[in-house]
């Protein structure tokens, strides 16, 4: 009976080693999160999650045994395309409405959001930090040079960086990192690293970064792929190592967060029947 059951199981898990590769899967997220985009790391008990476009202007709460805790309507904002979630030290929360997949946006914004584990209600104030690229001048360019949409956000010594999706064609595989001061008003963001990726646009295509709280380590995240930064020296991300780890997952890995210097959470979408959970990663 027990080796009939276990034949019946393997292809089930099969297909869940093929999907998840690498990641150990520790929660399924709550059903309202089909299309997690930002996430960040709570006292290591939880995480704050954001949606992108189409889904309401909010900020969800989950536990890592997939418990929704608490949501707030983001006030003074509009998600526009919320594709990434950033933290600084004071617990302050950073919402990068940077998503510009037609890179023809003159309304880019990241909203700076008070600790929301010190407020009550259900909902929070905003404050703008609006930026745009320094090296973009027509909205859109030419689809090769379609490289102002943007994915990763994270928060280093006073400053946002944002990590560019490439969307050219033909793909040229390059992340770009942009430095923004975390004060709100009106800025020209700062051009501080180009990064070759690799030559896959689905693999090499960043959709998510994080910065670990020693700020020893980055993170970038694609669809099934993962790239270090160690032993870089300031904000100059290319001075340092650089490895690629293939997570051997194939799922749509959409966010991720430092659960601790060592631990990464990662969240991905709800997509062709599978998705919308949370893994953990540890890195050696």
């Amino acid at each position: 009976m027990r080796f009939s059951l276990l034949l019946a199981l393997l292809p089930s898990l099969f297909i869940m080693c093929a999907q998840y590769g690498q990641l150990t899967p520790i929660a399924d997220l709550p059903k309202r999160l089909n299309e997690s985009s930002g996430m960040v790391a709570v006292n290591g008990e939880a995480v704050w999650i954001i949606e992108d476009s189409g889904n309401p202007d909010k900020i969800f709460k989950v536990d890592l045994q997939g418990k929704l805790l608490k949501e707030f309507k983001v006030k003074n904002a509009r998600n526009h395309d919320w594709e990434a979630l950033a933290q600084d030290p004071e617990g302050n929360l950073y919402v990068g409405d940077i998503g510009n997949n037609e890179n023809h946006r003159q309304d880019l914004v990241i909203y700076k959001l008070p600790d929301p584990d010190k407020e009550k209600g259900d909902k929070i104030d905003s404050e703008k930090i609006h930026y745009r690229y320094p090296d973009q001048d027509k909205y859109p360019p030419k689809r090769k040079d379609f490289r102002y949409n943007a994915e990763g956000l994270f928060y280093k010594d006073g400053f946002l960086y944002v990590v560019s999706k490439d969307m050219t064609r033909p793909y040229q595989g390059e992340a770009r990192i942009y430095k923004i001061p975390a004060v709100p008003g009106k800025h020209k963001a700062e051009l501080v690293s180009v990064i070759n990726t690799c030559d896959d646009s689905r693999r090499c295509s960043i959709t998510g970064a994080d910065l670990s709280p020693d700020g020893k380590t980055l993170v970038f995240l694609s669809y099934g792929q993962l790239w270090v930064f160690k032993d870089f020296k300031g904000d100059d991300f290319t001075s340092g190592t650089i490895d690629l780890i293939d997570l051997r997952a194939n799922t749509q890995l959409e966010a991720i967060t430092f659960l601790d210097n060592n631990t990464l959470l990662l969240s991905d979408e709800w997509s062709g029947g599978g998705g919308r959970n949370l893994y953990r990663y540890t890195l050696n």
